[in-house]
This record gives structure tokens, C-alpha cells and sequence, in this order.
């Protein structure tokens, strides 16, 4: 088994007191999602659709987490399910066979069980519908009950007859039927079962013991099957996906998954996703890095300083009285030159009694990335494959993107804090424009909220059902074979139209196409503990002061006067909102295409208060 490719490390050697961040292929958000792919159908299917369909997409930034891996256990998720579903719709189809159809006695009231589930799922009705509702929360319980029941009735005539046998009143009417002729069941029990449907007294003249056995070790035998598929999910979780094993990416079957398209596609994958290129699509040049948090930019004209203030603080840095030198040429670069090292010493521990104390020091700043990136935009490339990733042609986009300030092609300084296990990962965007006398800032923080709590749950499943005894693994599971039926037929469902769509489609040969989807993202809860809103609110304070500090350096070492750019950021500052020419525009955060975010002026919203609001 080769080893994956990994991206190469760009990274810096660390500093005295730094700490290098986690391998992002080896991170615990890159467990958590890779263990998603196998709770949540819909969530893998869109992995597999995004990264492995649409051939033609770049793949988004991945921040803390590796794209590939994950993409890697979807695959391998889907195979899984994919079996075990087709053996149970496979058992179905045998029985129905073996019974000469009388399996539509059982189908139809699973059937009904599943319609009951559907209609009670999800009642969320305006008020104005509440009759409505109550009116599909009793037809849902009649349908769930009268179908339970008549299961219940169907099996115990089964049971009678592998019981008596058919050699008694040609073989299933005294079965079916008591000694005087009488139903087994009373007058208003063979009313609701034999009136609407039929179906027990339709089998009666093909009952025989055959049939019985073969209707009777039907749910037997599909409970042995749901049985296995939870035992090997709980395997896979307990096993490749444990915090232990996990960061042992060569032990990983599902990098070992045979296939020459997944292994071209992870390799271009690992290219793409850390790359300093970033090929984004014009409806959302930023995908992967989350949440747009607070974005802000300021302008401030380049004016001289004339002479310097005594009650200025920085007039230790000259003579008081001196009149300076006149303004430099001021670029882009020079500034970003400037915030760069104050970014970068973040990640130094403050001064501590020992060596010891201050290497103890647990903070992720300590694990904080500064890098540059060029944005480029995907459409007019003329493929994706062909595209280079090169040193030389990002070193070539870079020194043309740097000064030119263009609208499509733009040069950031990229920093990036990830904490909680890369669960929280906070990134801010700057970029340093100067034209016609004028520089421009601008600041984009954009957080990814942490993994969906649905995911975290996956070792706690696998637990409960490797401890779970035998006799309770079982009970459970006949509980559930109307559900597992249900899913089961979904799946290959869905399996069925994602693989029509890989075959009919086009995606190889169309026209490259920016990331449609973040995998990330995806897999992002829509909230934050009080913690990890502290957490985000540290991490952007500390890197939005250095940067506006970089700034006033750049400009007081130039020669420019700094009065008016330390007044606008003071207003950024103290109104968290984005300050353009002298105003303030709101702040706030929130989740999915339709959702807002407000706040009462003069209070902070809950994006102010370090996290994400609320739908």
C-alpha cells in the first residue's frame, strides 16, 4: 500500500516558543467529518457529488482539515452501505419469491408503519394550520398502530400455521379458522383486519408451513443484517477512526480503496485545497473559510508629517522639534512587510519564570499561520487538471497581483488561527491598497463554526453498540426493520441517480468551475459554545490590533501623518462594523442564505459577542 501524497509543508521553521499546527490530515475536524460521511447520508452524498461528480470544480481552500481523507470514507461509507442495503432489498425479493408473493401480507402494514412515521415527522405549521396538524399527528398514529398491529396479526397466523401444519381443513382453514368455523380472531378484530385489505383471507388457500417458515425468518434474518452493518460501522469508528488510530494515515483503509479516478483526484485535491493559489468562483470568492465575520476597511488620505508633537505618542522615536524627512513612496508591499512580523510574534509566549512555564503554554496563537495567498478566478481557465501548481507560478501571480490592485486577480496576507482541534478556525483576509494618494485597508475575518454535534456523537454509537448485549442488539434491530427497509430502498435510490449522473455527465470535459460547496462548511454546526465565542473574539482582537499596528508603523516610518488613521481605527474598533469615509455599517453574523443578523444600536449582536447567531 503506498502512502497518500500530502501537501508539502510551506510552513516557516518555528521560532523559539512556537509551535507548529497539527497536521490537517491528521486533525481531530478531519476525523469528526470523516466519521460524518457514515452517519449522515445526506452529508456524504454531497462529499461525493462536490469532489468526486463535478470533476470540473477546484476544490475549496481546506482549513484544519484534509478534503481528500474525507472524501476517501464517503466512498468507502457509500460502498458499505450500498451492500448491505442491497442484501436486504435482495432478501425481500427472495422471500417474495420463495412465498409466491404472500410477502405482501407483511409489506403492506411496513408500509403503513413507514407512512405514519412520515406524516408525524415534522410538524412545524403556522398556527393558522394547527387543525391541520392535529389532524396529521392522529392520522399518523392511527396508520402507526393499525399497521403494527396487523403485522402483529400477521405472524401470529403464521406462527399457528408452521405450528398445526396444512393437513388440517385442506391445509390452512382450521388453521386461519377455529374447530366451529369461527376467525380466529373476533368479529370486530376480522372486520378491521379481513374489510379494508383482504390480505389475510387472499393467502389463506397457498398457507402451508413453507411459507410460514419463510415469512417467520424473514425479520430474523433481516435484524441479522442490521445487526452486521451496525457492527461494522461500530468496527470502523472503534477501529481506522479512533482518536488513536486516526493520525496513522498508511493503516487508513479507505486511502487504500482501489480506483485510478479517486487516486488522480486526491492527488490533485491535496494540490488545490493548501495551495497558495486559490481558484475560487465569483458567487463566493472566500468559500471554505467560513463565516464573513465583522468584515471593515478604512481609507485615509497620505499626507506628510510636518513636524512632530510633543504630546505625541510616538515622539520618542525622533528628536521633539525636528522637522523629518519628507514622505517616502509608500507600496503595498511595504506595509504588508510591516504587519507581518507583528502577526508573527504573536505566537511567542510571554515572558514566563522559565523556559519550562513558558513551553507549557497552551495558547493556539502559539500555533498561528501567516502566509500570502492570490485569489484567481476559475472561469476562462482552460482546464482544471492542466492548471499549474507550481512555485514559479504562484511567485509570478504573486509579484503582478501584489501592486496591481485588479478586481478579479487580488493579493492577501492570509492569517490563520485554528483552536479546539481545529474545530474553530478563525482566518482574516488583508489586503493593503494605495492609489492616488490614498491608502485602503481592508480586513476579511471569516470563522469556521465547529463540526456538526451529530458527528461528535459517532464514538458514543460505536460504544453503546459494541457493549450492547447480544439479546438487546437484536430486539433493537426487529424493532427497526421497517425503518432499515425504508432506508435501505433510499440508498440504493440514491446511489442509483448519483451513479446516472456520473455517467451521463459531462464533468470531465466541461470548462474548469470554482468550488461549488465546502465540505467544511457542510459539515459546520450553526452555533458556538461561550467558550469558543471567547476563544474567536481573543483571536480576531489580537490579530486585527497587530495589523492595524503594521499600518501605523508603515506610515510613520514613510513619513506620513497618522492622526487620521488612528481616529478611523478607533472607530472601527469601538463599533465593530465597517468603517468606510466616516461611517458605520452594521455588524452581525449569521447562518445559511436567508438568515439575518441585527443588533440594537449601541449593543453588541451576537457575531459581536464572538460567534455565530442564531437562524
Amino acid at each position: 500500500m503506498t502512502q497518500p501524497e500530502l501537501p508539502p509543508q510551506r510552513a516557516e521553521a518555528p521560532r523559539p516558543g512556537t509551535r507548529r499546527p497539527v497536521d490537517p490530515s491528521r486533525s481531530e475536524a478531519c476525523r469528526l467529518l470523516c466519521a460524518g460521511t457514515y452517519l449522515h447520508v445526506g452529508y456524504r452524498d454531497a462529499v461525493i457529488d462536490e469532489l468526486y461528480v463535478h470533476r470540473e470544480r477546484f476544490a475549496a481552500p481546506s482549513y484544519g482539515f484534509d478534503a481528500a481523507r474525507v472524501l476517501a470514507h464517503a466512498l468507502r461509507a457509500r460502498r458499505q452501505e450500498v451492500a448491505w442495503a442491497a442484501g436486504m432489498i435482495g432478501l425481500w425479493v427472495v422471500a417474495a419469491a420463495l412465498t409466491k408473493w404472500q410477502i405482501a401480507m407483511v409489506i403492506w402494514p411496513i408500509l403503513l408503519i413507514a407512512v405514519g412515521r412520515r406524516l408525524g415527522g415534522s410538524l412545524s405549521i403556522d398556527a393558522q394550520f394547527r387543525q391541520f396538524a392535529l389532524f396529521r399527528r392522529a392520522l399518523a398514529f392511527v396508520l402507526r398502530w393499525y399497521g403494527r398491529l396487523t403485522l402483529l396479526a400477521v405472524y401470529v397466523l403464521q406462527f399457528r400455521v408452521l405450528i398445526a401444519g396444512p393437513e388440517e381443513s385442506d391445509g390452512y382453514s382450521s388453521d386461519y379458522y377455529g374447530a366451529s368455523g369461527d376467525s380466529l380472531f373476533d368479529s370486530s378484530d376480522s372486520g378491521v383486519l379481513e374489510g379494508p385489505f383482504g390480505l389475510l383471507d387472499a393467502g389463506a388457500a397457498e398457507a402451508n408451513r413453507f411459507t410460514a417458515a419463510c415469512l417467520l425468518a424473514l425479520p430474523l434474518l433481516l435484524a441479522l443484517l442490521s445487526v452486521g452493518q451496525r457492527g461494522q460501522f461500530a468496527r470502523s469508528i472503534a477501529g481506522e477512526l479512533s482518536k488513536k488510530r486516526f493520525p496513522d494515515i498508511t493503516a487508513d483503509p479507505a486511502e487504500a480503496a482501489p480506483g485510478h479516478r479517486l487516486l488522480e483526484l486526491s492527488r490533485r485535491i491535496r494540490q488545490e485545497q493548501h495551495a497558495p493559489l486559490v481558484l475560487y468562483a465569483k458567487s463566493d470568492p472566500f468559500r471554505g473559510a467560513g463565516l464573513p465575520f465583522e468584515p471593515w476597511s478604512l481609507s485615509i488620505e497620505l499626507r506628510p508629517r510636518a513636524t512632530v508633537d510633543d504630546d505625541s505618542p510616538l515622539h520618542a522615536l525622533t528628536k521633539p522639534g525636528t522637522v523629518p524627512a519628507p514622505a517616502e513612496p509608500l507600496d503595498n508591499a511595504t506595509v504588508l512587510a510591516k504587519i507581518k512580523p507583528l502577526l508573527e510574534q504573536l505566537r511567542e509566549p510571554s515572558a514566563r519564570s522559565s523556559p519550562q512555564a513558558a513551553d507549557s503554554v497552551l495558547d493556539r496563537l502559539r500555533e498561528l499561520v501567516v502566509d500570502e495567498c492570490v485569489f484567481l478566478p476559475a472561469e476562462g481557465l482552460p482546464g482544471r487538471m492542466a492548471f499549474p501548481y507550481t512555485p514559479d507560478t504562484y511567485a509570478m501571480h504573486r509579484a503582478d497581483a501584489v501592486e496591481e490592485g485588479g478586481e478579479q486577480r487580488r493579493h492577501f496576507l492570509r492569517v490563520r488561527v485554528g483552536g479546539w482541534d481545529e474545530e474553530i478556525v478563525v482566518t482574516v483576509f488583508v489586503r493593503v491598497h494605495t492609489q492616488g494618494g490614498m491608502l485602503m485597508l481592508e480586513v476579511a475575518p471569516h470563522v469556521l463554526p465547529p463540526v456538526n454535534p451529530l458527528f461528535g456523537t459517532a464514538d458514543r454509537k460505536a460504544h453503546e453498540h459494541l457493549h450492547r448485549g447480544g439479546p438487546g442488539r437484536y430486539v433493537f434491530a426487529l424493532l427497526r426493520i421497517p425503518a432499515a427497509t425504508g432506508d435501505a430502498l433510499r440508498v440504493l435510490v440514491r446511489a442509483l441517480a448519483q451513479q446516472w449522473r456520473q455517467l451521463t455527465g459531462v464533468h470531465a470535459d466541461t470548462l474548469p468551475d470554482g468550488p461549488g460547496v465546502s465540505v467544511r462548511e457542510l459539515g459546520a454546526d450553526d452555533r458556538a459554545t461561550l467558550f469558543q465565542e471567547m476563544d474567536i473574539a481573543r483571536y480576531l482582537k489580537s490579530i486585527q490590533d497587530r495589523i492595524a499596528g503594521g499600518v501605523r508603523q508603515a506610515l510613520w516610518n514613510a513619513g506620513y501623518d497618522i492622526a487620521e488613521f488612528e481616529q478611523k481605527v478607533t472607530n472601527v474598533f469601538n463599533n465593530s462594523g465597517t468603517f468606510v469615509g466616516g461611517s458605520v455599517q452594521g455588524n452581525g453574523i449569521a447562518i445559511g442564505s436567508d438568515s439575518k443578523a441585527t443588533s440594537a444600536p449601541g449593543k453588541p449582536s451576537a457575531a459581536g459577542a464572538g460567534g455565530p447567531a442564531k437562524k
